[in-house]
C-alpha cells in the first residue's frame, strides 16, 4: 500500500513502516549513509538509507539517484528534529523507477532559461505551489456561482465578431474566410440570458496586445458572468461578494499554501466589502495629485492605476467611464449621456484591472446608434443584434481575468508564474 507524503505528517505515522512514490528533490552521500528527500504532490520527506539495511541493488539506486529521479521507498518513519518536516523514513527499501539523466536546473538560472524549459520548472516548488492555489481559487469561483444560482455555457472560440475592438484581435484563415481567435465570449453568454437567466463562460480569450508589462498575456483565462435584469449597482455588488467569497475560502482553507506562495494571509484578511469607488473624472483628478499625467478622456495605464491603488488595501472600482474610450455595448449613464455604466476594479497595490464589467445596451435602436457611431460592420454583428429584437431585458456583466486575480491573490511579481505556459509578445513554446 502506497502512503503519500502528506499523511506521515497529517496522521504521526512514527514507528509505522511505509510505502512512498516520489521524486529525489535533494540528494546527497556521506560515507555509507546516502540522504535523499523526496517529494509527491503532497510534501517533501527525507529518507535516509544506510549500507547495511538494503540489499546490494537498492543502495546502488540509492547512491545513483539524481535529482528528479523518480523512486519507491519502503521503511520506518522516525522523529528528528534536523529532517525536514521533523521526520525522516530510515530506508529498507529504494528502488528506482527511472534514473533518467541530470536534472538542467540549478540555482540562480535566468528567466528565460526557465521558460525555455517551462515543461521541467513546473515541477518546482514555487510553481506546484501556485498551481494548487490557482486550482483552488477556480474551484472558489465556480462555488460561488453554483451558489448564487449561475449556469456554465460553453462559447465558441472562434468567432466572426470581435468584442473589443480590431486593433487586438488574432486573425485567422477559417476556409478561405476570415475569423478570429475570441477577444471575449461575453456576446455569446449574453444569448443565453433570455433562456437561463444568469450564466457564466469560463474559457480563454487573445488579445493581440504588443505588450510587455507583468501583466499581459496574449492567451488567457476569462471568467464572464451575463445577468438578466441585473443593473449597474446589482453588478458591482456581485463583483464584491464574488471575490469576497474567494478570499474568505482561501484564508480558512489555505493559508499555508498562501504563505507558500508568498502572500501574508495578515494582508488579505483587510479585504473587506464595500470596495471604495470613485467616478472616471475623480480618479483621474486624484492621478494627478499623486505626481501623474493624465488628462480627461484618456483611459488608465498601469502607471495611473499604480498610483490610484498603491497605499489600498482593498480593491478599488473606477466608474462611469466617458462614452467615447468604452466598447460598443455599454449602456450609456441616464444622469448623463457622455458617460456609461460601466467599472473596472482595481486590485490594490498596484496589481492592477482584475474586472471590467458594465450595464449592457438592451435597447435596438440604441445599440444599432453606438455601433454606426463607431464604424462597425453591422452584418458581423447581426446575429448579436437580433437579441434586442425578440423579449430583450435589461442585463448587465463582467469579465475577470483569471491570471490577472491570481497574481494578486498570490501577490505575484509577475503574472507569468500565474499560468502553466505563458503566451506573451515574445514567447509561444513550450
Amino acid at each position: 500500500m502506497i502512503t503519500e507524503i502528506g499523511t506521515v505528517f497529517h496522521d504521526k505515522l512514527e514507528g509505522r513502516e511505509v510505502t512512498i512514490r516520489g521524486w529525489v528533490y535533494r540528494h546527497r552521500t556521506s560515507g555509507n549513509m546516502v540522504f535523499a528527500v523526496i517529494r509527491d504532490p503532497t510534501g517533501l520527506i527525507q529518507a535516509t538509507v544506510k549500507k547495511d539495511r538494503v540489499s546490494e541493488k537498492d543502495w546502488k539506486d540509492a547512491n545513483d539517484a539524481y535529482v528528479e529521479s523518480s523512486l519507491t521507498v519502503t521503511g520506518v518513519v522516525k522523529k528528528d528534529e534536523r529532517a525536514p518536516g521533523g521526520y525522516e523514513i530510515q530506508a529498507t527499501g529504494f528502488s528506482l523507477v527511472s534514473r533518467g539523466e541530470p536534472f538542467p536546473i540549478s540555482k540562480d538560472l535566468s528567466d528565460e532559461f526557465l521558460l525555455d524549459i517551462r515543461h521541467l520548472w513546473v515541477r518546482s516548488r514555487k510553481m506546484t505551489a501556485i498551481m494548487k492555489a490557482r486550482h483552488h481559487i477556480v474551484n472558489y469561483l465556480r462555488e460561488f456561482f453554483d451558489r448564487e444560482h449561475f449556469y456554465e455555457i460553453a462559447p465558441p472560440i472562434i468567432t466572426k465578431s470581435g468584442c473589443e475592438g480590431g486593433s487586438t484581435l488574432f486573425e485567422m484563415d477559417y476556409f478561405g474566410d476570415t475569423a478570429y481567435l475570441t477577444q471575449s465570449s461575453q456576446m455569446y453568454a449574453e444569448v443565453f440570458i433570455f433562456s437561463l437567466g444568469r450564466v457564466f463562460v469560463f474559457a480563454p480569450s487573445f488579445r493581440a496586445e504588443k505588450s510587455r508589462t507583468i501583466r499581459h498575456l496574449a492567451e488567457y483565462w476569462h471568467l464572464e458572468p451575463e445577468m438578466a435584469y441585473y443593473d449597474h449597482e446589482m453588478n458591482l455588488k456581485l463583483q464584491e461578494d464574488m471575490c469576497q467569497y474567494v478570499i474568505e475560502n482561501m484564508l480558512k482553507n489555505h493559508s499555508g499554501l498562501l504563505e507558500a506562495c508568498g502572500r501574508d494571509p495578515l494582508d488579505l484578511e483587510k479585504v473587506k466589502t464595500p470596495f471604495p469607488r470613485m467616478e472616471y473624472k475623480d480618479a483621474v483628478d486624484r492621478v494627478n495629485e499623486l505626481g501623474g499625467k493624465m488628462e480627461h478622456g484618456e483611459d488608465f495605464g498601469a502607471d495611473e492605476e499604480a498610483l490610484l491603488t498603491k497605499e489600498l488595501d482593498r480593491p478599488l472600482f473606477v466608474h462611469k467611464y466617458p462614452k467615447g474610450i468604452k466598447a460598443f455595448y455599454m449602456k450609456e449613464d441616464p444622469k448623463n449621456p457622455d458617460l456609461v455604466l460601466n467599472d473596472d476594479l482595481l486590485a490594490p497595490r498596484g496589481h492592477g484591472e482584475i474586472i471590467g464589467g458594465s450595464e449592457r445596451i438592451w435597447d435596438y435602436d440604441e445599440l444599432v446608434s453606438r455601433m454606426k457611431e463607431q464604424n462597425l460592420n453591422l452584418s458581423d454583428y447581426q446575429w448579436y443584434i437580433d437579441l434586442r429584437k425578440y423579449g430583450s431585458v435589461p442585463h448587465s456583466g463582467y469579465g475577470l481575468g483569471i491570471e490577472r486575480f491570481v497574481k494578486w491573490i498570490l501577490n505575484l511579481d509577475h503574472i507569468r508564474d500565474t499560468i502553466p505556459f505563458p503566451r506573451t509578445i515574445t514567447r509561444c513554446y513550450p
